[in-house]
This record gives structure tokens, sequence and C-alpha cells, in this order.
């Protein structure tokens, strides 16, 4: 595993209850800010092996990108967290992001 994969875990793990943070926002604070592609097949197969917050990461816009029933499962998880979203279906980045 590379230096950048341990602290994307490091930082996802880091996510409080509570707050979420966007692919991009992940991959800035590891020090590659392009690399929200990677954060993302990253926390898909990592998840479960290192026990990763994974419904506290969310799209930039503040979006849920899960289609389907996994998309509805991460809102109810995030929900139950007290994260709120808007009308528009969309997470208020600058109130719920870290």
């Amino acid at each position: 595993m590379t230096d950048f994969s341990k602290l994307v875990i490091d930082i996802i793990k880091a996510v409080p209850p509570g707050k979420v943070a966007s692919y991009g926002r992940i991959a800035e604070i590891a020090g590659n800010p392009r690399a929200a592609r990677q954060v993302s097949r990253l926390l898909h197969s990592s998840s479960d092996k290192h026990d990763l917050p994974w419904q506290r990461i969310v799209g930039g816009d503040g979006s849920i990108s899960l289609k389907g029933e996994a998309g509805l499962i991460q809102r109810g998880l995030l929900e139950s967290e007290g994260i709120e979203f808007g009308l528009n279906g969309r997470i208020d980045m600058d109130r719920f992001s870290i």
C-alpha cells in the first residue's frame, strides 16, 4: 500500500459522525488534489477491510454518488448522524463538511 493510500484511509477514518468530506477534499488533504477518483477507488475497495465510514464521503457538490438502494442506505446513515439534505437532495457542504 502506498503512503498516499495509507494517508487517505487515515483521513477517511477521521471524518467524525455528523460531518462529511468530498472525494476531492480528501485527496487535497492527502496531498494530491487531482486524485479524487483514486480516493473513490480506494474507498470502494477498502471500506470493509479497514472499517471505513464510507457513508461520510460524498460528491463535491454535496450529492450522494451511489445509485439505487446503496444511495438510499447512505442517505439514511447520514440522516441518522444528523446530516440534513436540502430540497435538491444535496448536503450543505459549508455546514456539514470537515
